[in-house]
């Protein structure tokens, strides 16, 4: 799946690096500790160095949770799509239209109308001479456009916030106006996406109608249309089925106990002239197959310029753990 397991490896070599080892680097908890204290005969059986390391461990756990919401989840969805990340700036619409949108809001809001995509479009986008309100700019997880669409989606945590979907469904139909506006002979497509649903009884599984009624206010506002949940989501982005399996697929072959390991192995230069078929084999098991295209070519190589030995010489990944792509541009 292209560069989706350089993002795993990433976030691994990321979260490697925080992982709490001892209790000399906790800070300071002192009111999680007393509350820690009633759940001691809870927590020894499953748990040790209680609070100290309880604490520091749900702090890197908090951490994980951010790195795959604000990182892994968009990348890959860039990847699948050809999309990007991208704010959207000085969109106008008119006060007609504006007024369309906080109708439809306040009779949702008040349940005088269902949530409907094709009727709501209808009184949005009618009646828009004079465009000359402008729209508060914003910033689209995922968006990509071709000759005849315009596709937005934002990427939301799996548990919402009570109350959000008002606000939501405002800026999703400011943000339809605004870019109709602009792009008047394209289709325009805004979701809010989840990655995984959390209810399922299977890794891959949802329940769009349960999903929703979840939530307060998800099923007031929103339409199940507009939403892309699990599985639909990674299909949708692909244009393929099976997707969201197979990036799990990639994360598990590649997450494994001996993760340090094998990175460590593939990061150490040498190891590709001492040890050329190990090497080739790690490579190909972490499907990082642009590397391997990118050897090959410069072993084939009778002269190889000082650039190009010195760009062989380097580790693989960064400290950060990010792949050194711009080594697989230096061949002429």
């Amino acid at each position: 799946m292209r560069l989706a397991p350089l993002q795993v490896i990433k976030v691994l070599c990321k979260r490697f690096s925080t992982f709490p080892e001892d209790a000399s680097g906790i800070r300071n908890a002192p009111f999680h500790t007393a509350f820690l204290n009633a759940f001691r005969t809870n927590l020894e059986e499953h748990v040790s160095d209680i609070p100290v390391f309880f604490i520091s461990l749900s702090s890197w756990f908090h951490g994980l949770n951010t790195t795959l919401g604000q990182s892994f989840f968009e990348k890959v969805s860039h990847i699948l799509c050809d999309g990007e990340k991208k704010e959207h700036k000085n969109l106008k619409f008119s006060q007609s239209q504006q007024s369309a949108v906080t109708n439809i809001i306040t009779a949702l809001k008040n349940d005088k109308r269902k949530p409907n995509v094709a009727e709501e479009e209808r009184l949005v986008y009618q009646n828009n001479p004079n465009q000359d309100t402008p729209i508060s700019n914003f910033t689209v997880d995922c968006y990509y456009e071709d000759d005849t669409s315009v596709v937005a989606i934002e990427l939301k945590t799996v548990r919402p916030n009570s109350g959000v979907f008002k606000n939501e469904k405002d800026k999703m139909f400011s943000a339809k106006a605004g870019l109709k506006n602009k792009c008047p002979n394209k289709d325009i497509f805004y979701y809010l996406a989840f990655p995984f649903d959390p209810l399922s009884d299977t890794p891959t599984g949802s329940n769009k109608p349960l999903f929703m009624k979840h939530s307060v206010d998800f099923t007031r506002f929103i339409a199940p249309d507009e939403v892309l949940l699990a599985d639909e989501l990674w299909d949708f982005l692909s244009g393929d089925t099976g997707t969201m399996q197979q990036i799990l697929d990639i994360i598990n072959t590649i997450a494994t106990t001996d993760f340090q390991g094998k990175y460590n192995f593939l990061n150490e230069p040498q190891n590709r002239n001492d040890d050329w078929t190990s090497y080739l084999q790690q490579l190909n098991e972490w499907k990082l197959f642009s590397e391997i295209t990118w050897l090959d070519t410069v072993r084939q190589k009778s002269n190889k310029s000082k650039t190009l030995v010195r760009k062989l010489n380097q580790t693989l990944f960064d400290e950060e753990g990010k792949y050194r792509e711009t080594r697989l541009n230096c061949i002429k």
